[in-house]
């Protein structure tokens, strides 16, 4: 007779498998007296099974602690031999009431072939055995489950932080106790975090890296291999330009591959390039610039006509921003368009396109929305009712609403400047501007600084009129004398900050302010020369 003790699991369980049960929790239950006489101690249990058979080996998986009373037992030492090459893990042999005692021949050999064998009293029924072991697995799936459920919000918290590709591969790493890797598809490093293996183990993850990553069809998702005891495992990125993730642990665990998984998952998201339309059209944009084609004509190809924003941002921790990471912040703030810096220049720079504003009609047979204003206190105090104005009648349509400059807010880990909404035409402008409002927002320790457009009595002026009498003005000046200037009246005088925005001594900006007054001839201490000349530097 031959069957299983209990229902086998289903094959395709959510989760993480159920992890292998060492020998000696089983032997710790006291209540089943369970007793090891022979073979090794550290074995590991995957499931339990019953059988009578001279011969059970057609019908063992592997890893299985086989419960028998010895009735068809002719010869123990084939019978073991069998067991052992089935893969069977224990042996636990039941005493009465086919045998008193367990034959002396197969306890030698278990002790031969290096099979555990366990004693099973007369008083311990089968069932007994095989739901303790169940037990002990349902107990293991469950500590395993909350293990991966706990690395799992890890993983997304450090997906949300200012670096998430690092900050992903460090918690990975901490999570599985080993190393892990970001490579390319050559095997070159782009990232890494936990204790290096042995040099000969590395080289083999890099190997091991090279097959999945798919810079040609037919590669496969994932590998993995053993060297030296340490255990390596390989991931192809979706979208991610060859890139891999590469694992070396100490140990592998029941729930260590779905670990993984979700590293694989939120990594993917992270290095991926926009795909599809947006990626071609971007494509599609570049070449025709450099065939000759103007901003102007390639720019709704970016996804707007205008106006931009351009951002520049610095970590605020001093450290370089790569490439992912660049791109991570774009991801963010909205836009793929990012420049991760320039060689000597740690400046990530972003190019935000406006956004359409909400149509104001249905596309078929919708009314004109409703709309909003706003009635001012007598006095000129701030607004404080408003009031619903519908649609004329008649059929007129309001005026599309124009494109909205996006809300730029603060990035944890960055210290941004940003332009004001700019047409085409004027980019270098903008990108010269939000450069200004990122050394003022770094000198003022502020984690994002926009550079406020030209209003209130000084719009009343016409630009060209007001272009020409600053460059009057200024004309004494040099370029760094201007922007030195510049920076000191923005920042209301202070030497230090000053210093700080232009990475400057202060007794530089001390000299270069006392030469701005004696070629201009005024007195800086004046607060009416201070308002004119900060009205003619903002025209620039």
């Amino acid at each position: 007779m031959d069957e299983p003790s209990m229902p086998t699991p289903p094959a395709h369980s959510p989760g993480p498998p159920a992890p292998p049960i060492p020998l000696a929790e089983l032997l710790a239950s006291k209540d089943l007296g369970l007793r090891r006489i022979a073979g090794p101690a550290d074995a590991d249990l995957l499931w339990v099974h019953t059988s009578e058979m001279a011969d059970p080996y057609p019908y063992l998986l592997g890893g299985e602690l086989l419960l028998s009373a010895g009735v068809l037992l002719t010869d123990p030492d084939h019978y073991v031999a069998r067991l052992v090459e089935a893969g069977a893990a224990a042996l636990g042999f039941g005493v009465r009431p086919v045998h008193e005692t367990v034959p002396e021949a197969l306890i030698e050999a278990c002790d031969r072939y290096g099979l555990p064998l366990l004693e099973v009293p007369p008083e311990t029924p089968f069932t007994a055995i095989a739901r303790a072991v169940w037990r002990l697995m349902a107990e293991a799936r469950h500590r395993e489950l909350r293990r991966v459920t706990r690395a799992q919000q890890a993983l997304a918290t450090a997906a949300a932080r200012p670096d998430p590709v690092p900050a992903v591969l460090h918690q990975l790493a901490a999570q599985l106790s080993g190393r892990a890797v970001l490579l390319t598809g050559r095997g070159e490093e782009v990232h890494a975090a936990g204790r290096r293996p042995p040099p000969e183990a590395a080289a083999a993850l890099a190997r091991l890296a090279r097959v999945v990553a798919r810079e040609r069809p037919g590669s496969p998702a994932s590998a993995t291999d053993t060297h030296a005891g340490t255990h390596l495992a390989a991931y192809a990125l979706g979208g991610g330009e060859g890139l891999a993730l590469a694992l070396a642990t100490r140990r592998r665990e029941a729930g260590d591959h779905t670990v993984a998984g979700i590293a694989v998952v939120l990594l993917s998201l992270l290095a991926a390039p926009h795909q599809g339309a947006d990626a071609a059209d971007r494509s599609a944009a570049l070449v025709r610039l450099l065939l000759g084609a103007t901003p102007a004509e390639v720019a709704p190809l970016l996804g707007s006509p205008g106006p931009w924003t351009v951002i520049h941002a610095r970590r605020s921790d001093g450290t370089t921003a790569d490439a992912l990471t660049a791109g991570a912040l774009g991801a963010s703030l909205g836009s793929a368009l990012v420049d991760a810096g320039r060689e000597g220049d740690d400046t990530v720079r972003v190019l935000l396109p406006s956004t359409a504003g909400e149509a104001t009609r249905e596309a078929v047979g919708g009314e004109a929305p409703a709309r909003r204003e706003v009635t001012p206190q007598p006095g000129g105090g701030e607004a404080t009712a408003a009031r619903e104005v519908p649609p004329q009648p008649g059929g007129g349509e309001e005026p599309p609403t124009p494109p909205q400059a996006p809300a730029v807010t603060p990035q944890p880990g960055w210290t941004l400047g940003v332009s004001t909404p700019t047409p085409l035409a004027a980019l270098d402008s903008a990108d010269l501007r939000a450069a200004r409002a990122l050394a003022h927002a770094e000198a003022t320790r502020a984690p994002l600084t926009v550079d406020t457009p030209v209003t209130g009595l000084a719009a009343l002026i016409p630009p060209d009129q007001a272009a020409a009498h600053a460059r009057t003005l200024l004309a004494p000046l040099t370029p760094p004398l201007a922007d030195t200037l510049r920076c000191w009246l923005s920042l209301h005088g202070s030497w230090d900050r000053t210093a700080v925005a232009l990475a400057v001594h202060r007794n530089t900006v001390r000299q270069r302010i006392g030469r701005c007054a004696v070629l201009l001839g005024v007195d800086l201490n004046d607060m009416d020369v201070r308002t004119e000349l900060w009205f003619a530097l903002r025209q620039e």
